[in-house]
């Protein structure tokens, strides 16, 4: 993904992550949050990957434990981890335990 607009570019990765992660998963709430602004300057962020916060609710979830919540998500995107993604925060549930 080459583009010399930062905003254009994170909105590109928002949605391809959001396409990704809601193919894999239908969830039902969908949050991604491109924090790489914050983190210009950063030794990481020099490769130019982005920095993200998701939040996921999705039946998928269920009978999983946290670690195995966060292996599904990261072997999904596994193709933009490095290039696209270079830091990922995951809080992912099942409905009855997302926040009303």
């Amino acid at each position: 993904m080459s583009t010399s607009n930062p905003e254009e570019l994170g909105r590109k990765r928002v949605a391809r992550i959001e396409s990704v992660l809601g193919d894999a998963f239908a969830p039902t709430v969908l949050r991604i949050e491109d924090e790489s602004h914050q983190h210009r300057g950063h030794a990481g962020a020099r490769g130019g990957g982005g920095h993200f916060n998701v939040t996921i609710v999705s039946e998928a979830f269920r009978d999983r434990n946290r670690v195995s919540r966060h292996r599904m998500v990261y072997d999904v995107l596994r193709a933009e981890l490095g290039s696209e993604i270079h830091a990922l925060s995951v809080k992912a549930m099942t409905d009855d335990e997302a926040p009303s």
